[in-house]
């Protein structure tokens, strides 16, 4: 083999580099359960949602943050590199919130009979199917608006689109639109991150969604109240600009706050102010600087009735919005303390800042913010923009102020204090104080969103309860082991001890290279990515099973061991090559049309996919190669008496088989189009909208009879026939899933439908000794009964999502044929290919219309189906492939063989190859299907009903299709050479 010593260092470098990022994942798992350990003997119990034990957790981890726990990484920094758990394996709350882009729009309205004309263009564009949430949405609105009369509909003055005139064109302003969505987009991103960080969620995140206009994701881990954190989120925001009190105004109140709570607090309560850290400075309003641990102590003194007595009748405090770095002096020499590298040594501190009386200006004033640098000065500024009556106002106060701050506060939090340098008229202000380009960004987005008066809708809602979260973490890791030790004993059993141990190694090292990308990109692991891993593995053996199978054949030709195995490894390349590519092509398409686990299961497949092919086809061989070296176990024969003679020397006629098999083909297509034509599909709610909940009962329950008494109840509280409910049971008789579109169509409502669920469901919530449960225990996603799980999906959403899987099928099949062209330079290929692929598919989806609703698990079209679908389509063509590659290669060595003889011949010399795939990937499949949980159980019943009838489409529809096609060429071909044959004969006879 040649570059050995390349491949073997980049193998190492590899396993360097995972090991490397795989061992943060250790680090973060050793300081999460010495967390635990203190928060739970500080609380006194291990309740995890207990508010105590939260408090104690966090506060742990809040005074490790910044310290260094692993050579120079802090604990922040540990956290941020492990492979962090999802949302369905740790529990907690994932939203997709909408802003509504047309109340942007509406803001910037010049007057009531330009925002008349503007709601007129909306409502036209909308009624053509224009959707908020799309990029091109503005421009739509704008070609709804006659050409040129645009600009006159949002430009009075100058105001708000300043850069505009009154002859700019429709597409000039609609530009300019799209800059202010998405700095109110930006601003509320930074809005829905501070709120959240407040709310002391761990490591949420937060993501604006590409492609979709005015959409943010937040995923929050371990949220206990997901009711509290959507009211949060869709509260509207508060900016407010204060006048402030400086130190030595309210220096004698802060003494005497200080006597009067020691006066009555008892021994164990009595404080210092000064070591705590309130304490005055000249000339600034900051009243306290304050260690992260004593917040708490600090904000119960200024809470409390004392404060209220002693200090000014209009004296607020009010926290700065982050922390900031303090140096840390030396307790000898009075010096700041420096770091090895030269950088001074920080700790975060928080400033608690008087406010004085009532806000001087509200937000809705600011009409615009931009930061930008300073060429003059060096450094970032941000300058601000009033409307008249915000200029007047903001006149008077910085008349009042000159030489004092002025606090901008946001949700309760200061976010900049800057000084007053003179009186400010014109409504144009130019803030300055040093900032970072980054800090003057994030100010700046914080003053345009206090016009931030669009509307924020939940368009969807994902809620998953610790229990059920810990459940489906057992599940994964049980199917995930299940499956790789029955791989590894299915490849001993296979071909042998020493090339099963082989093709085992070079899948641990898979596993391992797996983990360790995953770890470099920071991913998040989910129970669909742990399937994806689980699947990347099983169709990583048909790499060994294509070269096992080659270096066999080559042994039974007569040749000799280590000629064998390189003979095998590079006859079976261009097949392993391009079944791989177009396994990873899918992968792609699936990313990027995919949302959230249609995205974990797609990152870990390509990632495996790409792992298997550098470990099957390199780090194999050099395995190989060091074993059979100087003669050394020159008997090995890759079979054994279980597999030698399996499918060996068949002469099946699979081509004459073609018109039997057409007429099944034809029966299975007509049975599915009438059950779609009479019985439909059963859409999930990602594709129709709904709601499903999860809920965990005390006792069996009747599904049957509990959807037939729902379903009556919903549409009489509705009044709306129309209205659907399903139940089905999730993996045992006492817990259900609860599907309804009772009102999907209506915001704020969320609570009425848990209520009237609540109410609904009496009898099953009702024990033996006939007490009720509790209705707030009902409720709260994270009990061991009731309510576990909440999804929501609004309309449009729905349709997104359904318009995506459309093109996400429609383009994996067209790569696939333009792949296949390209590789093999015939269309016949290509259209016996993508004829199998699309049988393969309609026969999915055609097996789903007719069984659904008679199996115990739900069999719906989502996206998790279409993500089986579409893995299925790479598995086929990886199957049909291989096939086709073996084609080519016997019609270059017997090229004037019948194209029937060859094609068949080829089909049998790959039949063991093709079923011992089979058979690997079902085993995997059949171990996520039986232990993998309810959540991903009817995805994998689907691939497997894929890979059935994939193998069998493969043998029985892409090669007679190819065969058809390429006997209809050959013909033209004779005909044609025969014509020109003729041609030349009587072009050689001349009369005399």
């Amino acid at each position: 083999m040649q570059n050995k010593g390349f491949i073997s260092t980049i193998a190492v470098l590899l396993i360097l580099i995972c090991g490397f990022y795989i061992s943060f994942s250790f680090v973060t798992s050793h300081y999460e359960k010495k967390a635990e350990e203190y928060a739970a003997s500080r609380a006194k119990t291990n309740d995890v949602t207990n508010d105590s034990y939260k408090k104690y957790l966090k506060q742990f981890n809040d005074s490790l943050d910044r310290e260094k726990v692993y050579f120079i990484w802090t604990y922040n920094q540990v956290r941020q590199m492990e492979i962090g758990m999802g949302l369905d394996l740790k529990g907690g709350m994932n939203v997709v919130l909408q802003i509504s882009v047309p109340d942007i729009l509406r803001q910037y309205a010049a007057g009531d009979n330009q925002l008349n004309q503007l709601n007129k263009a909306i409502a036209d564009a909308e009624k053509k199917g224009a959707q908020p949430d799309e990029p091109d949405f503005i421009n739509k609105v704008a070609a709804e608006i006659q050409p040129g009369h645009m600009a006159g509909m949002f430009t009075k003055e100058g105001e708000y689109l300043g850069e505009l005139k009154s002859n700019s064109s429709n597409a000039q302003v609609a530009e300019a639109l799209k800059k202010q969505v998405d700095g109110q987009v930006d601003a509320a991103f930074n809005i829905f991150r501070t709120r959240i960080d407040q709310f002391g969620v761990v490591a949420p995140n937060i993501q604006k969604l590409q492609g979709k206009n005015g959409q943010i994701l937040l995923e929050l881990p371990g949220v206990k109240e997901p009711e509290r954190v959507t009211d949060l989120l869709k509260s509207s925001a508060n900016l407010e600009f204060y006048e402030v009190y400086l130190g030595n105004e309210v220096a004698s109140n802060l003494a005497a706050l200080e006597q009067a709570w020691n006066a009555e607090a008892d021994s164990a309560h009595k404080v210092n102010f000064a070591e705590l850290g309130i304490n005055v400075r000249q000339g600034s309003p900051v009243i306290a600087i304050v260690e992260p641990n004593k917040k708490e102590i600090v904000d119960s003194i200024f809470n409390s009735p004392l404060a209220q007595q002693k200090m000014q009748q209009d004296f607020s405090a009010v926290w700065e919005v982050k922390p900031f770095e303090m140096p840390v002096y030396d307790e000898k020499t009075g010096q700041p303390r420096v770091k090895s590298n030269g950088q001074p040594v920080t700790t975060p501190v928080w400033q608690l800042i008087a406010l004085k009386g009532e806000p001087k200006l509200e937000g809705d004033v600011v009409t615009g913010a931009t930061s930008e640098y300073d060429k003059m000065r060096g450094g970032s500024v941000v300058n601000m923009t009033m409307n008249d009556r915000g200029a007047q106002e903001w006149a008077t106060v910085t008349k009042n102020n000159i030489g004092r701050p002025v606090a901008i506060v946001l949700d309760n939090a200061v976010y900049s204090y800057p000084n007053v340098n003179d009186e400010i008229t014109g409504g144009r202000s130019e803030i300055t104080g040093n900032f970072t380009p980054e800090e003057a960004n994030d100010l700046a987005n914080v003053l345009k969103s206090g016009k931030m008066s669009a509307k924020v809708e939940v368009v969807s809602n994902n809620v998953i309860g610790p229990s059920l979260g810990a459940e489906a973490v057992t599940q994964g890791f049980l199917s995930f082991v299940v499956a790789i030790f029955l791989l590894m004993i299915f490849m001993i059993l296979i071909y042998g001890v020493i090339p099963g141990l082989v093709a085992n190694v070079g899948l641990i090292l898979n596993l391992y290279f797996t983990l360790g990308i995953l770890a470099s990109f920071q991913a998040v692991l989910t129970l669909s990515g742990i399937a994806g891993i689980v699947l990347a593995l099983g169709m990583a053996v048909d790499a060994n099973v294509l070269i096992f199978e080659r270096i066999r054949e080559e042994l039974k030709a007569g040749k000799k061991l280590r000629q064998a195995i390189s003979e095998g490894y590079s006859n079976a390349f261009s097949a392993i090559f391009d079944s791989n590519l177009t396994s990873v092509i899918t992968g792609v398409i699936l990313l990027v049309f995919g949302s959230g686990p249609i995205k974990g299961f797609a990152t870990t497949l390509i990632i495996g996919l790409v792992c298997s092919f550098f470990t099957a086809v390199f780090l194999t061989r050099i395995a190989m190669d060091l074993i059979t070296k100087n003669g050394r176990n020159a008997k090995m024969s890759f079979d054994t008496p279980v597999s030698r003679n399996f499918l060996t020397h068949t002469k099946y006629n699979f081509l004459g088989r073609a018109k039997v098999a057409s007429v099944v083909w034809l029966t299975l297509i007509v049975i599915s189009i009438a059950s779609l034509a009479i019985r439909g599909m059963n859409q999930g709610i990602d594709f129709s909208g709904g709601r499903n909940y999860v809920v965990q009962f005390e006792k069996p329950v009747n599904t049957a009879e509990m959807q037939s008494r729902l379903a009556k109840f919903f549409q009489d509280k509705a009044n709306d026939p129309t209205v659907s409910v399903g139940v089905i049971s999730i993996d045992t008789q006492d817990k259900a899933r609860i599907s309804t579109n009772y009102k999907i169509d209506e915001n704020n409502v969320d609570d009425e439908v848990t209520a009237l669920l609540y109410e609904a469901l009496q009898p099953e919530l009702t024990n033996a000794q006939g007490k009720v449960m509790d209705k707030e225990a009902f409720a709260i996603a994270d009990e061991s009964h009731g309510i576990i799980s909440i999804q929501k999906v609004g309309p449009s959403v729905a349709d997104d999502m359904k318009r995506d899987a459309y093109w996400a099928v429609g383009i994996a099949i067209v790569c696939m044929f333009l792949y296949i062209l390209l590789r093999f330079r015939n269309i016949a290929f290509s259209v016996g290919a993508v004829s199998a692929v699309a049988l393969t598919a309609f026969l999915i989806i055609g097996f789903y219309s007719v069984c659904w609703g008679f199996f115990p698990f739900s069999m719906e079209i989502d996206q998790s189906f279409i993500a089986a679908v579409l893995t299925i389509i790479g598995y086929q063509i990886n199957d049909t492939v291989v096939v086709f590659d073996r084609v080519r290669e016997m019609m270059k060595l017997y090229p004037l063989e019948d194209r029937k003889i060859t094609i068949n011949k080829a089909l049998n010399t790959t039949l063991s190859r093709t079923f011992m795939t089979s058979l690997s990937t079902l085993l995997v499949l059949l171990c996520i299907f039986f232990l993998g949980g309810d959540s991903i159980r009817s995805f994998t019943f689907a691939m497997i009903f894929g890979v059935i009838v994939g193998t069998f489409c493969s043998l029985f529809c892409a090669a007679p299709v190819a065969y058809s096609i390429l006997r209809k060429g050959k013909m033209k071909a004779d005909a044609k050479a025969v014509a020109n044959a003729g041609n030349k004969l009587q072009g050689n006879r001349r009369f005399k």
